[in-house]
């Protein structure tokens, strides 16, 4: 059950009484899913593995009925054999070896079979390049895995690419939850690819998180042109397939540790709704005293807006549009978004730092600085707050707080004048003396009155005093797209 419903829009009262709920979706055991691929006449392919051996196609020779499904099925399982065959590759465990495979396996069957049976036949490759636990590997256990098919005969190709973290403690496990993942992933391609959210979905039938972590899904090709890649990254996280997902300025999906790794890396969290001039102030403070840390000096780093769900959920309910709203004017100002469902900072550090050790830096104001210092908010712990800090400055991270200005005093307060409780005041002043909380100093005042729910209000309203508070390009697009319910 995810956490919070998807929509396109929501949609108008009506009157009468409410709809019934929609049944819940069946879920078909990996056997079932097997034969009913073998048993459908129209479709014909090959499965080309690489790691964690032969597990997706040994489920088609296992049901039983595999001479209808199975063209080839093959391991390059050598380096060697896999450069000979694919071409040169930096990593092997890689989309960029994920893809070759795909390209050269499809154009091999397709040449091979087209005209013999091109007609009626929608031909497909699935490959994976997988490193699973071994005697030198105990950990970083993931793959790569497509599925590349046609929609009807003789039609191009799309693909589906898939990133998956393996986190059960045994090889021979490892491999069962791959195979199983393999075929969920034939059968939503071949039966449910024209609901990409159901083939999110169905990605984890029969499997659960603990073993296996979804991180990455990427729909191309021209059955998935009106297909809105950064919708499938907040699915990914919305359905608990995953905790968090990135997409670049672009809205090219990515993989964290592909992105991420061993950089240094700067997250501002917030709602984004819309970004104002304020926003824009305190990532730009905040990324100029970043840049100049000394152990951040001549490295490639990483900034991040990262939206929670929590940030994006309005009465339980993520609307696409909004969402996309916001996303778009960060695009215009070449932010990348990792959206999560980290509500906890320490929980967030955990996840960066999985994949670095270098410095990392996240932005606040104090308000959030202050809601940081509130007891409440680790009950959850057996260590309280004190476990909660403990994993937040477990390496090298640094909070950048932005001041707050009082709307009704005008009194400004930063970080070092932040009041806490009695009993937390040795702390606050450990971590200030220790460097891990450094207050913004050169910001714009003139940035401190704006607020995003006032903002917003007022592109709602027309009120065209918003434009002011929004950093040009973002106007722009507000107006040209009519974002946020722009009124003119």
């Amino acid at each position: 059950m995810s956490r919070a419903t998807l929509c396109l829009l929501r949609p108008p009262a009506a009157a009468g009484p409410a709809a019934e709920p929609s049944p819940p979706r069946p879920v078909l055991s990996t056997h079932e899913k097997a034969i009913q691929i073998n048993l459908d006449p129209t479709s014909f392919g090959t499965f080309a593995e690489i790691g964690a051996g032969q597990e997706v196609a040994r489920w088609f020779f296992r049901v039983g009925g595999a001479a209808g499904t199975v063209a080839k099925s093959m391991s390059a399982y050598d380096m060697t054999v896999s450069d000979a065959i694919y071409g040169p590759c930096e990593r092997y465990v890689s989309r960029q070896r994920l893809q070759k495979m795909l390209e050269h396996e499809y154009e091999l069957l397709h040449a091979r079979l087209v005209a013999r049976r091109g007609e009626t036949t929608r031909f497909f490759v699935l490959a994976d390049t997988v490193a699973a636990r071994s005697y030198s590997r105990t950990e970083d256990c993931h793959g790569w895995i497509g599925f590349r098919c046609q929609r009807r005969p003789l039609a191009p190709p799309s693909d589906i690419l898939v990133h998956v973290q393996l986190h059960d403690r045994e090889n021979l496990q490892q491999q069962e939850a791959l195979g199983i993942l393999g075929v969920n992933l034939v059968y939503a391609g071949l039966f449910l690819a024209d609901q990409p959210e159901l083939v999110i979905q169905s990605l984890m039938d029969n499997l659960t998180r603990d073993r296996v972590e979804v991180d990455l899904v990427k729909f191309s090709g021209p059955d998935f042109a009106a297909v809105d890649n950064r919708l499938i990254a907040l699915q990914l996280v919305a359905h608990e397939l995953t905790d968090a997902a990135l997409f670049t300025a672009r809205g090219e999906v990515v993989q964290a540790g592909e992105w991420l790794y061993k950089k240094p890396i700067l997250v501002a969290r917030g709602s984004f709704r819309p970004v104002t001039r304020t926003t824009e102030d305190m990532l730009e403070c905040a990324r100029a005293a970043f840049l100049n840390e000394p152990l951040v000096q001549g490295e490639s780093v990483v900034i991040l807006a990262e939206m929670t769900l929590k940030n994006l959920a309005e009465d339980g309910v993520i609307e696409h549009r909004d969402f996309l709203d916001r996303v778009d004017t960060l695009a215009a100002l070449g932010h990348d978004v990792l959206i999560s469902d980290y509500g906890e900072f320490h929980r967030l550090a955990g996840y960066l730092f999985r994949y670095t050790r270098k410095m990392i830096g996240l932005v606040m104001g104090v308000p959030t600085l202050r809601e940081l210092f509130e007891e409440k908010y680790y009950t959850d712990l057996a260590g309280g707050i004190l476990e909660s800090f403990g994993r937040l400055f477990k390496h090298d991270l640094k909070l950048y707080v932005y001041p707050f200005r009082d709307p009704l005093t005008g009194r400004i307060e930063t970080a070092d004048q932040l009041r806490v409780a009695t009993h937390l005041r040795h702390l606050h002043a450990y971590l200030k003396e220790r460097g891990c909380i450094q207050p913004l100093t050169d910001y714009s005042p003139d940035c401190l009155p704006i607020f995003a729910e006032e903002v917003l209000a007022l592109i709602r309203s027309g009120d065209p005093r918003w434009e002011a508070q929004v950093p040009p390009a973002v106007a722009r697009l507000i107006k040209e797209r009519r974002l946020f319910g722009y009124a003119e």
